[in-house]
């Protein structure tokens, strides 16, 4: 198997899950239900919960129900202290800067969240391209079809020429049923990946031979 391209996902992917992003993410979203929307505030959990499951992510299942407009979303819920809850990461971009393959951020936040992650990071030199949420609507990962439209977006001719990093077990399982190598980042214990890692910063311990040697 030749192995040419890198997906990987954003948040509490290329940074740890302890940073508070996606804690404070998660607040914003709360509050766009309910200063938006005008939902009660002690039915958003459970709300949340139903459209994340039912939908794959929030904002999908607002937009399906309650017709919301995704930029407004995506706007108001990402109007958090990234630069002050992650630092620059020299050692992750000397890791990437190994690869010559091209990678990709594949991510259900929007671009500009996703530019700002990089940017605090300072590893956006390392990355070919960003596929946010917008370029895979209506769709969203965990679906296929985000996954297939992503490999369009990055020109990449089959799934099984992917490995994807990813800390969702829900999107690593979708990616190895459409043949990707998939590879979680966290502690939470899944055996639907073909490699679990602790950090991003172990990807080089995991990576296929198949990928290396195609350098």
């Amino acid at each position: 198997m030749t192995y040419t391209t890198l997906l990987l996902d954003l948040d509490d992917t290329l940074y740890p899950s302890t940073s508070g992003i996606w804690d404070l993410i998660g607040e914003r979203i709360n509050l766009y239900m309910q200063q938006k929307i005008s939902l009660p505030i002690a039915n958003i959990s459970a709300m949340r919960e139903s459209l994340f499951h039912k939908y794959g992510t929030t904002m999908r299942g607002l937009q399906i129900e309650y017709g919301i407009d995704p930029v407004d979303y995506l706007d108001y819920v990402h109007q958090v202290p990234v630069e002050s809850l992650i630092s620059p990461d020299p050692l992750l971009n000397q890791l990437l800067a190994a690869y010559p393959h091209p990678k990709w951020i594949f991510t259900n936040a929007s671009r500009a969240h996703a530019l700002r992650v990089v940017r605090t990071l300072q590893i956006e030199t390392a990355f070919t391209g960003v596929i946010d949420i917008l370029d895979i609507a209506p769709y969203c990962k965990p679906m296929p079809e985000a996954f297939h439209l992503a490999l369009q977006k990055a020109d990449i001719p089959d799934a099984k020429n992917c490995i994807l990093v990813d800390d969702s077990p829900r999107n690593l399982f979708e990616a190895r049923q459409l043949g990707m190598y998939t590879i979680q980042v966290g502690t939470q214990q899944f055996n639907g990946a073909h490699e679990l890692i602790a950090s991003i910063h172990d990807l080089p311990s995991v990576l296929p031979k198949e990928f290396l040697e195609a350098k």
